[in-house]
């Protein structure tokens, strides 16, 4: 549970803090104690950083808003200030800096853990008092970033060669009902509330809430698996232009896009590596890692388009029942294992039609966990949007450079997964986790 309520006392609320908190360091420490010091210095693709450098980014992120801002507490290592900040240092050039090595990293990121839960205890959490306080904003803000940059570390775990060093349980098996899932739902035209004024711990691209009027369309009841995109592959859809976009075929050619990322080809058997491991794809998981040109080609093949995120949300958390918009698909109880593959519970998608206890009022399923899912829509301001607490989390992101994705995947915590939540990158983007659905337009007599 991450929304904080009226109804709670400053205890709970920091209790919920703190076990978030607490939920996010034990995911970076597991992420980074299984390699070496070597691998957690190396740089595994110029895509990513070292891990090394995510480790001390999320301490000296945490010492500048917990301890110096929230708290009013002297700098730890002001010296670190420039060297782990991310706008001034590309990731292609971040192995070059003077970075901490692991053991320093490590006893940084602690001495400021223990500042910053001294400084929790002290807080006051009042609604209508310091704005970054109130209902323990910047703890979730802190949270919720350590958790972002814990996927991009999975991220990079992904990229990096050599066997396995990560493990986890299976997904669950696909529900006897999900064979006979129809294969779109129908979400009525009318007005939905989008965005949000009330979730404490929403971050400002998420507000305000405003009323959004959608036509009806058409939605996939779950994401695009495997199985489906590999008759895109078969029908030849990287070569047929008349699938792609000008700027999609451009980068198709540049990059010489044939597949997935972490796809082959073996006589007629295509395989995957997955954390180390290699495996023939699942044909019944949604396809994952693939960038927003390859899901809109796949869209057009079909038929069919991406949906805008305002259909997105509206299908993820639209009642029309209640005439209110949900927190999450299935309600507003915070996630458990039934609802969503959240949390890297499991290393990969589960199979399309999982989670029956996780739909929305749509009939749609997976909207949360599993893979993020590419929009059709750019990132773009709501209207009466306001930064906070500073520009660069989002606004300087806004505009037609980058894409929209929606619903978080499988490496995703509780703290980030809700409906709200935007996730925002270039549409060439692949080592992501992410996959999508497709919808249409309803046609008069479908719409009712």
């Amino acid at each position: 549970m991450t929304s904080l309520k009226p109804s709670e006392t400053p205890t709970s609320a920091k209790s919920i803090a703190r076990a978030a908190l607490a939920r996010a360091r034990r995911r970076t420490l597991a992420l980074t104690e299984c390699l070496t010091d070597e691998e957690l210095t190396a740089q595994h693709s110029p895509l990513m950083s070292p891990l090394v450098w995510d480790l001390a980014h999320i301490g000296n992120q945490e010492e500048l808003w917990l301890v110096r801002r929230a708290g009013g507490r002297p700098a730890l290592r002001p010296d670190l200030d420039a060297l782990y900040d991310a706008f001034r240092h590309p990731r292609a050039n971040r192995p070059a800096l003077p970075l901490l090595a692991p053991d320093p990293a490590r006893d940084y990121v602690g001495e400021v853990r223990v500042r910053a839960l001294e400084v929790l205890e002290g807080a006051d959490f009042d609604p209508d008092g310091d704005p970054l306080l109130a209902e323990g904003f910047v703890f979730g803000m802190l949270a919720q970033h350590e958790q972002q940059h814990d996927e991009t570390m999975l991220a990079t775990h992904q990229l990096r060669a050599g066997p396995a060093v990560l493990d986890a349980p299976e997904p669950p098996a696909a529900p006897p009902d999900a064979a006979g899932l129809p294969g779109e739902v129908l979400v009525a035209a009318g007005p939905f509330e989008m965005g949000t004024d009330t979730d404490g711990w929403a971050l400002d691209n998420e507000r305000p809430a405003h009323v959004v009027e959608v036509p009806a369309y058409w939605l996939d009841t779950v994401p695009v698996t495997n199985a489906a995109y590999l008759e895109f592959i078969a029908d030849g859809g990287y070569d047929r232009d008349d699938c792609w976009a000008p700027e999609g075929r451009r980068h198709r050619d540049e990059a010489g896009l044939r597949a997935p990322l972490f796809w082959w080809r073996e006589g007629d058997t295509w395989l995957r590596r997955r954390f180390g491991r290699t495996e023939p794809v699942p044909l019944d998981e949604p396809v994952v890692h693939v960038c927003w040109y390859e899901a809109d080609a796949y869209a057009r093949w079909a038929g069919r388009r991406l949906p805008s995120e305002a259909e997105w949300e509206k299908a993820a958390r639209h009642d029309p029942a209640e005439g209110r918009s949900r927190r999450y698909p299935w309600g507003d109880a915070a996630p458990t294992p039934e609802h969503a593959n959240l949390g890297q519970r499991h290393l990969r998608p589960a199979p399309a039609g999982a989670y029956p206890a996780g739909a929305a009022p749509s009939g749609a399923r997976q909207l949360l966990g599993d893979v993020w899912e590419w929009t059709a829509s750019d990132f773009t301001a709501y209207p009466g949007f306001a930064a906070f607490p500073y520009r660069e989390y989002s606004e300087v992101f806004f505009g037609p450079g980058h894409k929209v994705l929606r619903g978080g995947a499988f490496g995703v915590d509780e703290v980030v997964a809700r409906g709200t939540f935007r996730n925002w990158d270039l549409p060439i983007r692949r080592q992501i986790f992410a996959g999508f659905r497709t919808a249409r337009d309803a046609a008069p007599g479908e719409a009712g």
